[in-house]
């Protein structure tokens, strides 16, 4: 139940600190984050940062997946809003 929980947090907290990434540079009108700057700034930066560290103590393989499906969503959502 221990590692569960962990791994299900960590992919809630890449999956929305990523979103927020993309959000925050659409607001500012900053260029799109690509997959791999946000892979970077989410995973592997925070992983350095003490309020984050513990991302480390979860497999990276649940991390890749959560930015995966952010990903995935993020372009589904607007495609879909374009028309696509």
């Amino acid at each position: 139940q221990i590692a569960l929980a962990r791994a299900f947090g960590c992919a809630r907290v890449v999956f929305n600190d990523g979103l927020r990434a993309r959000q925050e540079a659409r607001e500012q009108g900053l260029p799109y984050v690509s997959d791999a700057e946000l892979s970077k700034r989410v995973i592997t930066r925070a992983k350095s940062t003490p309020e984050r560290a513990w991302l480390g103590e979860v497999s990276a393989v649940v991390s890749r997946q959560a930015l995966a499906d952010l990903n995935a969503a993020y372009r589904t959502f607007f495609h879909s809003v374009s028309g696509r």
